[in-house]
């Protein structure tokens, strides 16, 4: 014990205070490993700190896996849904159009299956005193596939793209009120300074691959990604058919030395069921993402390999303050009606997680999972909308998409809300109707209402927090406008200190129980499938496929 004390003095000697709060978090016993190396990663403390506490208390600093010989070569072939729209970084917003930006572009950040942040382009990262100012090193020798060098200028311009209202940007939906244009400045060649809207705890997850249009690209990109597919990725543009695929090579000059694999073919396809017959015939070796629903031909297949991520995807049921659902009585009533275990073994066979009615999913370290859970209570529903004076219902439009499991899960919705006398007409579009422009007015998904959409993973709550459901957010479908959440909410992006996140997670919790604008049924497991002999693939849960150190046994 004394050896390790003399080494924690030395691995403190030089950490800010802030670092040095973390690892005594960890020591006292109030952070597990997981949100350990999650937190210390948030805020820049170095892989080889965090490896040297967790060694001294006895812990493996990472899960060690036998893996067979690698085989160098060969063609990895995936198919995916298809882009909705064009495959470009400033608007791409779908998970079709997200897999090729990754593949062949890096971002500033890695955010892993488990949360824990790691280097990309950038090397290291911290805050200033109150988060409101973040500072990151970049990696040098870094190359576009054009042959130019990647320095500090080419990330001010695509962040500050990003952040640019002017340009419609998608990833507005996590800037917004986080990093404004002119907010990314260059230090050095190799420094890039981003002087925040206000204090914000977690923003490295804002450059990371949670944000995923924020790949970095030449300065001077001039919006016509889909000539060359120029970025910084492991793999480049060999050729690209519209709706039809696209076919990648290795790069070479890759700052992590060139991928193990030769070329990577992504195909397009409309729907799940083609996908799956390409895989069992031979035709593909992965597909980017199984569903529960439609998917059970792959996942009792002992002669495929699925990888299975918990994550917090999932599905939002938002009710505006208005018509039927203005007394938020009437709208704890309808949260009441749905047997969310029965769900989640209907639907997912277990592979999700139960949903509480925020955004606090089970896997972020932040959330209190002392707040209680919301159960199927038909009585106290039908008391709830007596008190409402809404005791003989009312009819009401539930508007969602023709995607996965949502149909069958509007079915099961509306089947519930009948118990208490709400009378649900169902109205079920292709995905782009449902969406339209994305905007107020233009947007069944935000004019509706009554409906439902799908949010994909992120690596912290945020935005889950501020575009659904802030007075000022992008997408905030349900109309909710309450100061004391908004107050709540900016508290807890400030707050650096994992306690302090704890804290105003709970009283987020417990307000959005209170006033039940949207309802999280559920935070379905990400899967993915693959062919027997391929290894080394990395998933998010948002979509991305990591292929550098694939390679097939």
């Amino acid at each position: 014990m004394s050896r390790f004390i003399k080494t924690l003095d030395q691995l403190r000697r030089g950490r800010t205070p802030l670092e040095n709060q973390v690892v005594d978090e960890f020591l006292a016993g109030r952070l597990d490993r997981r949100a350990f190396l999650r937190h210390g990663s948030r805020i820049g403390l170095s892989a080889a700190v965090m490896a040297g506490v967790l060694k001294g208390v006895g812990i493996d600093p990472v899960g060690r896996a036998l893996a067979q010989e690698a085989k160098p070569g060969g063609t990895v072939r995936v198919a995916q849904i298809t882009p909705a729209g064009a495959i470009e970084p400033v608007s791409v917003y779908d998970q079709g159009g997200l897999l090729p930006l990754q593949l062949v572009g890096d971002f500033l950040v890695m955010d892993g299956p488990d949360l824990r942040l790691r280097p990309m382009l950038a090397t290291s990262w911290e805050p200033n005193e109150d988060g409101s100012v973040w500072t990151f090193k970049l990696r040098e020798g870094v190359k576009f596939h054009d042959g130019r060098t990647m320095t500090a200028d080419d990330v001010v311009a695509s962040i500050d793209r990003l952040a640019d209202p002017a340009n419609g940007s998608n990833a507005l939906s996590a800037l917004k009120g986080v990093l404004s244009k002119g907010g990314t400045t260059k230090v050095d060649d190799l420094t890039v300074r981003f002087t925040l809207d206000a204090p914000n705890g977690n923003f490295p997850y804002y450059v990371s691959t949670d944000n995923y249009n924020a790949i970095i690209v030449p300065a001077d990109y001039a919006g016509d990604f889909e000539k060359t597919f120029n970025a910084t990725g492991p793999f480049k543009l060999d050729s690209y058919t519209p709706k039809v695929g696209l076919s990648l090579v290795r790069n070479p000059d890759y700052w992590d030395g060139p991928a193990l694999i030769d070329r990577v073919e992504l195909s397009f396809y409309a729907e799940l069921q083609p996908q799956i017959l390409a895989l069992l015939g031979g035709q593909v070796d992965m597909i980017q993402q199984v569903s529960v629903q439609g998917g059970q031909t792959l996942l009792d297949n002992p002669a495929v390999n699925i990888i299975r991520l918990k994550s917090n995807a999932h599905r939002q049921i938002h009710m505006k303050n208005k018509g039927g659902f203005a007394d938020k009585r009437v709208r704890q009533a309808m949260a009441m009606t749905l047997d969310r275990p029965a769900i989640v073994k209907g639907l997912f066979k277990g592979m999700a997680d139960l949903g509480n009615d925020s955004p606090f999913a089970p896997v972020f370290p932040s959330t209190d999972p002392n707040v209680p859970q919301r159960v199927k209570d038909i009585d106290k529903a039908k008391a709830l909308m007596a008190e409402a004076g809404m005791g003989s219902g009312f009819d009401v439009t539930f508007t969602t998409m023709q995607m996965q499991e949502l149909p069958t899960l509007a079915t099961l919705l509306r089947n519930a809300a009948s118990e208490i006398g709400i009378r649900v007409n169902l109205k079920i579009e292709d995905v782009g109707a449902y969406y339209g422009d994305a905007v107020p007015g233009k947007s069944d998904w935000l004019d509706s209402e009554f409906g439902m959409t799908d949010y994909g993973h992120r690596g912290t709550p945020n935005v889950f927090l501020s575009a659904p459901l802030l007075s000022t957010g992008t997408w905030n479908s349900a109309e909710f406008k309450n100061p004391e959440y908004d107050r709540l909410v900016a508290s807890y992006i400030a707050a650096l200190d994992p306690a302090d996140q704890k804290a105003q997670a709970g009283a987020i919790q417990t307000l959005l129980l209170d006033e039940t604008p949207v309802i999280f049924p559920y935070f379905y497991d990400y899967l993915s499938a693959t062919v027997p002999n391929l290894q080394g693939v990395e998933t998010t849960a948002m979509g991305q496929i990591f292929l550098h150190k694939a390679s097939y046994t």
